[in-house]
């Protein structure tokens, strides 16, 4: 059954599915739908809480295993599922419907997806996760430049501030569709808004435009195969201070975007195909960027980059052992082909 946001915050009112996936790219907007999850479940008694990641050589023998097993700490639980690639293979397939067909009593699984892909979206377990009546499917859409201002306004009025027209224009253009970027800034500007009221001199004095130019220069100089240059700059990001998720979530869309053309590119359907059918399509200034690493790399390349990048992420909540600063290093000197 597939929920927008606002039917998810009512369902949950009402008790917890057996199963809840979350799919879409922004990582601001899909982990605040999993927080809130997350949140459900601890209310309703859920003390224990499994994650597996879903790599190409992952055994989902564990999955069955940890459905089937008696809790050691808590009545309830949730086990969550995070599968970066988008697809979980044939073998994870049959185990999500089987899960689908006799969910286990107690438990709450939490499935983690990036936006589906043409051919994700016909399988047959993709079907499953969005019709069948125990699972609840909340697909997250990204927000383009139409809606931003809205979105900004209803962000800023959560966190008890009032924009004028010209400080609301100013905001939106400068974090130009970084969420994950805007949200922090909010964070910052209530702050400096005693009252509540933001005019367009708070944000010139408290919002800069320069780390979110460097961050996209970044990602251009990484797929152009500069290494030397991306890798100066990363550095140059961290001295700034800029926080390792604005940079993680450009170099994921990017890497992300990639895989999902190289897989295309492999079904041997056309570039311009390729670049039209992106959504939204690829700019015409971007093309020779994007074909300069697309003809650098494999398929399998991206794949593992996107793996990475998910790890970096777990390192980022402190979920994973190491520094995020140098999975990001190593992320960007391989993707601009330097040996790491």
């Amino acid at each position: 059954m597939k929920l927008n946001t606002a039917q998810l915050s009512r369902q949950l009112q009402d008790g917890l599915a057996p199963v809840y996936v979350v799919s879409g790219d922004d990582p601001l907007l899909t982990g605040e739908v999993a927080d809130q999850i997350r949140a459900a479940c601890r209310q309703a008694g859920s003390e224990e809480r499994q994650v597996y990641h879903v790599e190409r050589s992952f055994d989902w023998s564990q999955v069955y295993e940890a459905s089937h097993s008696l809790s050691l700490f808590a009545q309830k639980r949730l086990i969550e599922l995070r599968i970066p690639g988008g697809k979980p293979g044939d073998e994870g397939g049959k185990a999500l419907m089987v899960w689908l067909d006799a969910p286990p009593e107690d438990t709450t699984l939490l499935i983690s997806l990036p936006k589906l892909d043409a051919s994700a979206q016909r399988s047959k377990w993709a079907k499953a996760l969005t019709d069948h009546a125990q699972s609840r499917f909340i697909q997250i859409w990204p927000i383009d430049a139409q809606q931003l201002p809205g979105w900004m306004r209803d962000r800023l009025a959560s966190a008890g501030l009032h924009a004028s027209p010209d400080a609301l224009e100013l905001l939106s253009t400068r974090v130009e569709g970084n969420l994950l970027a805007a949200a922090q800034e909010i964070e910052k500007l209530k702050l400096y808004c005693r009252n509540g009221q933001l005019d367009l001199q708070t944000v010139q004095q408290v919002v800069a435009d320069s780390a979110r130019f460097d961050v996209f220069n970044l990602v251009d100089a990484m797929l152009k195969g500069q290494p030397e240059q991306a890798l100066r700059m990363l550095d140059g990001l961290k001295g700034e201070g800029v926080e390792a998720p604005v940079v993680l979530w450009a170099l994921a869309r990017e890497i992300r975007a990639l895989a999902n053309m190289a897989q295309d590119i492999r079904r041997n359907i056309p570039l311009d195909r390729v670049f039209a059918s992106q959504r939204p399509p690829v700019w015409d200034k971007r093309k020779p960027v994007l074909t300069q690493a697309l003809q650098r790399h494999p398929v399998a390349a991206w794949e593992q980059w996107l793996r990475e990048a998910q790890i970096v992420d777990e390192q980022i909540k402190g979920q994973h052992p190491g520094s995020a600063w140098d999975g990001l290093r190593a992320m960007v000197a391989r993707v601009a082909g330097l040996q790491f």
